[in-house]
């Protein structure tokens, strides 16, 4: 039984919350708003940077140069379904994404997709618990863990769970104050 390595996914869990958020950006653009986007591509899904290059040009714009140009439609369908309240202009391969305002809808519907990364990462956290907990009762069941060693292991997975999700419920209000803040 290995605690370092549940550790490590745990901690893979938050580092993943902390990108997503970081792409909900408050009022000004940022490439990081589009990463969690992915297109249907050839057949897949594939990550919006796997197809076209994203700039700022302007501090309420966003720029996406598609590489191939049948895949335009894509990705402008993509950015269309992101819930992330994005209206691309097509302009040939480049897609021209202007940062609407942030009013008292907008931060409301911010906030929700803020909550459902939040919760994503709870699962992927309680996914790991899970495993820990299975591999746990198997050792135990095979002679490899007295019930005793059993017990406290689990006292220990569950803490390392708790801390877990405190840190992505901790995120999460930030996240959520910075967003009704602006």
């Amino acid at each position: 039984m290995n605690l370092e390595d549940l550790k490590r996914r745990m901690h893979g869990a938050v580092t993943a919350l902390k990108n997503e958020l970081n792409g909900l950006r408050t009022g000004r653009a940022s490439a990081s708003l589009l990463e969690p986007i992915v297109v249907q591509a050839y057949g897949s899904a594939v990550p919006l940077n796997q197809v076209a290059t994203i700039s700022v040009p302007e501090p309420r714009m966003l720029s996406v140069q598609v590489w191939d140009r049948a895949m335009t439609g894509a990705v402008d369908r993509a950015i269309r379904e992101s819930n992330l309240g994005l209206n691309p202009i097509v302009e040939g391969q480049l897609l021209r994404i202007p940062i609407p305002d942030l009013n008292a809808e907008r931060r409301n519907e911010l906030v929700k997709v803020a909550h459902k990364y939040a919760e994503a990462a709870r699962v992927a956290a309680r996914h790991v618990r899970r495993d820990g907990m299975d591999l746990l009762k198997k050792e135990e069941k095979d002679g490899g863990v007295s019930q005793d060693e059993s017990r406290a292991m689990s006292d220990k997975i569950q803490k390392l769970t708790d801390d877990t999700i405190g840190e992505i419920d901790s995120l999460l209000s930030q996240k959520e104050s910075e967003i009704r803040q602006v």
